[in-house]
């Protein structure tokens, strides 16, 4: 399956409450379809002290999953029917995922604009043009600019005299 396949076919779930597992997302989600993947991320830095609780700061996650379902129909069914409702208490936001930014384009990348393929694309411009735009700056130097043209006339300076 390609990226773009897989993205179709993926929900995200946002809302979750803190005692969600893999498993009950799962059990949750699979009357909508076959499910290929659940992916709930892990909390960085949790708020509880490692030192206190390790196996609660271990499972706790970020509060969001992914489910990728095996065909993008059931995806879309499992947006209809899942989106707004409750689920251990909590009310869920259930929305077609996006792909994530690429680290390569766009403004935060460490290559400059001009250089991605997305801007020169947009922004190609062709011989043709290059030659047409050459030739209009040719016959603007060919011509002598006069700073004094239509300025005749103009002797004294100031409010015309009535």
């Amino acid at each position: 399956m390609t990226d773009a396949a897989r993205w179709k076919a993926t929900v995200y779930v946002g809302g979750l409450a803190s005692m969600v597992t893999k498993g009950s997302l799962e059990d949750a989600f699979v009357p909508f379809g076959e499910i290929a993947d659940v992916s709930l991320p892990k909390n960085d830095k949790p708020n509880r002290d490692k030192d206190q609780d390790p196996a609660a700061a271990e499972s706790q996650h970020r509060g969001f999953a992914y489910v990728e379902y095996e065909d993008a129909d059931d995806a879309q069914e499992a947006i209809d029917n899942m989106d707004q409702a409750e689920f251990y208490g909590r009310v869920l936001r259930v929305s077609a995922a996006k792909p994530p930014k690429s680290a390569e384009e766009g403004l935060g990348s460490k290559t400059a604009v001009w250089e991605q393929e997305g801007w020169l694309a947009e922004n190609a411009v062709s011989e043709e043009d290059k030659m047409a735009a050459d030739t209009a700056r040719a016959g603007e130097q060919d011509r002598p600019d006069d700073p004094m043209q239509g300025l005749e006339g103009l002797d004294v300076a100031g409010p015309k005299p009535e």
